[in-house]
């Protein structure tokens, strides 16, 4: 028998076989069909072959399970081999809406014990049941578009919700931003219990977002870290914020921090950890925009100090108050000391123990931001070497975004120093109102003292000041002292732009070789406007703010007495006038009464501000909001009061002179030249 025989017998019952074998069988003795033979016996009837089936069915069913039983594993994870439900209610029926209960276990079959349950173990697929209806409702915050005025809030642990919220709080009442705060947490709180019980209500101008996933309470720290990438996906897809504020200390979820940190790496988006208890140190971040936020990690400063020979004593205090201050708001800036040539001992001494950051300060990666600069020539500088040499020492990498810090020896600086700098570098350069007035691009720099004489050293500045009531017919109102805008740069604590600094670079270098060019030289590079008691490079710092009607922000006396002091006890010429008569003042047994008068308003001028440290809010007038440009009195660089249209006429008047004067330039020639970007080129023809 063929194969397919045999199996076709094993398959078909032993009756439909039997009955075809006995339609197509014949006898032998030709008897008539249907009549039995007389030797007839029952045929003996082959076992039924069901059983040997169900043996087969059993067979295969029993191999099925063993190899599902026994399948290989695939990864580290014994539970990788199959699914496992640790709570089958759940996997059996999944409910419409949010569940933040636990699965109840079974009844337990011995009293007085039950089945004990496992903490974060759901590791199923995200759902986000009331996220879509809050980020549907925000249409009118202009979230589609990429530039808008929304800003973020988050938290996943309670106790950051609990930091950031007064924070959100305050910026939502201040009505410059569209404040939303979501929730991403295991907890199941209800969103009204959270704000009730942190005290927000209707005035603090809060939208908030349930972005909490499905089965929060029992998720894995997996599951939770892809729900909250997930949540800043669809968030930043319907809001586009400008900035994402966290609370970037112990207190916050690590899953949290990692989802948080790898969104803002992969949109570039700007993420602000804030530090433990920030409410108190970075009280002013509430008073800026959205778009000052938005720079808040992108900008950089950089700290460049000139030592003088002999001021070894002015060195070590200014370096002590810089380890002092407060950094929290920022990266720690990097920072440089040109030495000079002959270094005094104390100073040597105290630099082989000086650590830069400051030990007090977190440092995970011991990056070191300190670097010392020995000049080698023995010869004293003259004024066209030291400003050279001063102007190489920093070049920004990023012009938009790096700042140079200026300070001088004798600067005394307050801990709160730079949350001033930063705070005034977001709103002015970068806010959405300086920028679209386009006032930003007239900002010199930024400085850290008031000044109390004019640059020659000799009259006193008489400082503006606001009167207290904005009715402009309150004449008797009392004036309040207040930031001002002069067109004078300075020497002693001033952060100047990187724009501004790359554009000085180019004026200097131009300038020094139209002086060696021109013959005789033109008497508005020779004149000496600037007093020898400041370093020679400032003479070229005012002439490109003349030129360019630039102007430096000064902060009012309240303020000032809580950024910084300049010491004149221990004050010294610089270099390259030292061997010129001493400034110190001396007055004659013989002197008129003109010299005497003189004398007494140059130590009138010449008294320094002492340090009063407190809040930074509490020092800045207008309830800790920086006034914008348009209401910040001017004065003209001789101490002159003027009005923006003013100083703008003085400005091209001086800059037609120059580029005649200095620049060779014919009228012709100034029509056709164009100014360009970090560049002062237009005003220099001779040079081209």
């Amino acid at each position: 028998m063929s194969t397919w025989g045999k199996m076709r017998g094993f398959f078909l019952s032993d009756e439909e076989l039997g009955k075809k074998n006995d339609d197509h069988k014949s006898f032998k003795n030709g008897a008539a069909t249907g009549l039995r033979q007389p030797n007839w016996h029952p045929a003996r009837v082959p076992p039924r072959r069901s059983i040997k089936r169900i043996g087969v069915v059993l067979g295969v069913v029993l191999l099925l399970y063993l190899f599902v039983k026994n399948i290989p594993v695939l990864g580290p994870n014994t539970q990788m081999r199959r699914p496992s439900y640790s709570y089958p209610d759940l996997a059996a029926n999944i409910p419409r809406r949010p569940s933040f209960e636990r699965p109840q276990p079974a009844p337990s079959k011995q009293r007085g014990k039950s089945s004990k349950i496992p903490e974060h173990s759901f590791n199923g697929p995200v759902r986000f049941l009331d996220l879509a209806p809050s980020l549907h409702g925000i249409s009118g915050t202009r979230g589609n578009m990429m530039v808008n005025r929304n800003v973020l809030f988050t938290a996943s642990s309670l106790r950051s919700a609990a930091t950031l919220l007064p924070i959100a709080c305050q910026m939502g009442s201040e009505l410059k931003n569209y404040v939303h705060f979501a929730l991403m947490s295991r907890s199941d709180i209800d969103i009204r219990e959270l704000r009730k019980v942190n005290g927000i209500d209707e005035s603090c101008q809060i939208i908030f977002h349930d972005a909490r996933p499905d089965y929060a309470p029992i998720s894995t720290d997996d599951r939770m870290e892809n729900a909250v990438f997930r949540a800043f996906h669809h968030i930043y897809n319907y809001m586009h914020p400008q900035a994402i504020l966290v609370d970037g200390s112990n207190d916050e979820e690590p899953f949290f921090l990692r989802a948080a940190r790898q969104h803002s790496e992969v949109k570039k988006n700007t993420l602000i950890e804030l530090p433990y208890r920030p409410a108190k140190r970075l009280e002013w971040l509430t008073k800026l925009d959205s778009q000052a936020l938005h720079m808040w990690n992108k900008n950089h400063i950089d700290i460049l100090i000139h030592a003088v020979p002999g001021a070894s004593g002015s060195l070590i205090r200014l370096l002590r108050s810089l380890s002092a201050a407060d950094y929290t708001s920022s990266s720690i800036p990097h920072l440089t000391i040109e030495l000079p040539r002959d270094i005094d001992p104390p100073t040597k001494y105290f630099l082989e123990t000086f650590t830069w950051p400051p030990a007090h300060i977190s440092n995970p990666t011991n990056a070191h931001l300190l670097s010392l600069r020995h000049r080698i020539p023995h010869q004293k500088m003259g004024e066209e070497d030291s400003s050279a040499r001063f102007l190489e020492s920093f070049w920004p990498a990023q012009p938009a975004h790096s700042h140079i810090l200026v300070l001088s020896p004798q600067v005394e600086l307050s801990p709160d120093f730079f949350h001033y700098l930063k705070y005034a570098l977001l709103e002015y350069r970068y806010s959405a109102l300086s920028t679209y007035r386009h006032w930003d691009r007239r900002l010199f720099g930024i400085s850290l003292e008031q000044p109390l004489q004019l640059l020659d050293g000799e009259e006193a500045l008489s400082l503006p000041s606001l009167l207290r009531s904005s009715d402009p017919d309150d004449t008797d109102g009392d004036e309040i002292s207040t930031s001002f805008l002069w067109q004078a740069p300075s020497s002693n604590a001033v952060l100047f732009l990187g724009e501004k600094w790359m554009e000085l670079h180019d004026f200097v270098s131009r300038s020094l070789e139209a002086k060696q060019e021109l013959e005789p030289s033109p008497a508005l590079l020779s004149e000496k406007v600037v007093s020898t008691q400041y370093p020679s490079w400032l003479e070229h710092a005012l002439r490109l703010a003349r030129a360019r009607g630039y102007w430096m922000l000064y902060p009012g006396k309240d303020t000032a007495e809580n950024l910084a002091t300049v010491h004149s006890e221990l004050n010294h010429m610089p270099e390259e006038y030292a061997t010129r008569e001493n400034s110190r003042t001396v007055l004659a047994d013989d002197a008129s009464e003109e010299e005497i008068e003189n004398v007494r308003q140059k130590i009138r001028a010449g008294v320094e501000i002492p340090l009063a440290p407190v809040s930074l809010l509490d020092s800045l007038p207008n309830n800790g909001n920086l006034r914008p440009f348009g209401d910040l009195p001017i004065v003209s660089w001789d101490g002159q009061p003027v009005d923006f249209e003013e100083l703008t006429a003085f400005s091209e008047k001086y800059s037609a002179e120059f580029k005649q004067k200095v620049g060779s330039c014919t009228e012709s020639e100034d029509d056709q030249k164009q100014r360009e970007s970090f560049s002062t080129q237009d005003l220099f023809c001779l040079t081209d």
